[in-house]
């Protein structure tokens, strides 16, 4: 395996030239990664919702295994809304921030039953209105529940946005702002899935597998990480973290 060469990104790369390139890296990632999607599992809108919500600060997989047993005892807002608080946090204990996520679980429940007739509403502008909830947490919802066009900007997708040079911004509304500006609205929520799983697998946040990076050679970034095939092949990873 020979070293990637990476093509040369000027800086003073035009607004069009910064498009092509962008739109490039999003159908080389989406030829990777064909069955990008939500690493969250859930069966409607009101479990994308809650497992969206108890995902903060733990992983995907620890929530697909608490999720079964949650949604069997609590299946609708109404019955999640009248829990037994004790028991709620026993079931989402293994998650870390029990207490405060049993708390946003029945806030949240209550305010679906009391001004949406127990329904997840379809709007972003409601959904961050629900306590616990906020843009990102409503752009999932929107994105794999409704089929709505939105960009998710968790941790990896900030990341590569600023790795590959499609913004500089911090602030995550101005991110995801700045990046939907590159792409046509349909394409946002497979953007965000394409970009979610090259950070989990392969652009990692300490030690990127640059060596065995599909796009490095669009990538202003190349060389954060090791570029010898062989060292980088053994940092990616088949699947997301734990």
């Amino acid at each position: 395996m020979r070293e990637i060469r990476r093509a040369i990104v000027v800086d003073d790369e035009t607004p069009a030239q910064l498009v092509r390139r962008a739109r490039k890296i999003n159908r080389v990632l989406a030829e990777t990664y064909p069955d990008a999607k939500a690493e969250l599992d859930f069966d409607d809108a009101f479990q994308c919702l809650v497992v969206t919500v108890l995902s903060a600060q733990t992983t995907d997989k620890r929530v697909n295994a608490v999720r079964p047993r949650l949604f069997a005892a609590y299946p609708d807002p109404a019955a999640m809304a009248a829990a037994d608080r004790a028991h709620l946090e026993q079931i989402v204990g293994p998650l870390g921030f029990f207490r405060a996520k049993t708390e946003s679980l029945l806030k949240l429940s209550a305010t679906l039953v009391e001004r949406y007739d127990g329904q997840v509403p379809g709007r972003l502008e409601d959904l961050v209105t629900l306590p616990g909830v906020g843009r990102k947490t409503a752009s999932v919802v929107l994105g794999n529940a409704f089929d709505v066009p939105g960009i998710t900007v968790d941790t990896h997708f900030g990341r590569l946005a600023r790795r590959l040079g499609w913004t500089a911004e911090t602030d995550p509304v101005k991110v995801e702002h700045a990046v939907g500006a590159l792409f046509p609205k349909r394409d946002w929520t497979m953007l965000s899935h394409h970009l979610i799983w090259h950070g989990r697998r392969r652009c990692h946040a300490k030690k990127p597998a640059c060596g065995a990076c599909p796009v490095a050679r669009w990538c202003p970034s190349y060389g954060t990480g090791p570029t010898d095939p062989e060292a980088a092949q053994l940092l990616v990873r088949t699947e997301g973290p734990n």
